[in-house]
């Protein structure tokens, strides 16, 4: 089995920042040479996610707000105390780190209208990378 590891780098503008990465993964399961298996993209660190979504304007914007009721800002949460982003980290969790999807004849599987994301959750600008592991032979 082989196994290919990149990682993406970008910046982020700060709170439900949504970027698409998915020809960036794309390109870089083509490149591994891997014809089947699998690729994984996970995001180190506590306040991004991994997210499927149709790449459409008014959908993105409704994924926003539907954020933004499930788990508002200003709670009284008691993370806050420590550090003001208490709401970043909860919907972190419940989005994830991760996704996996098939890699069938060198090309990254994938509905027609889904689209891989790194969703930025933190209260301010970052520097994010993401690491796209492909696997298998």
């Amino acid at each position: 089995m082989k196994v290919v590891k990149k990682e993406l780098r970008f910046s982020t503008k700060g709170e439900i920042d949504l970027i698409d990465i998915t020809h960036d993964v794309e390109r870089i399961v083509e490149e591994s040479g891997i014809k089947n298996g699998q690729v994984l993209v996970f995001v180190p660190g506590a306040t991004g996610a991994i997210v499927t979504i149709e790449h459409e304007s008014g959908l993105l914007e409704d994924f926003r707000r539907a954020l933004r009721e499930l788990v508002p800002k200003g709670k009284d949460y008691l993370h806050d105390r420590i550090d003001d982003n208490a709401h970043s980290h909860l919907r972190a969790t419940l989005l994830g780190a991760s996704e996996c999807f098939p890699v069938a004849d060198g090309r990254l599987l994938r509905g027609t209208w889904q689209q891989i994301f790194f969703v930025e959750l933190d209260v301010r600008p970052r520097r994010r990378r993401v690491i796209v592991q492909v696997l298998g032979e």
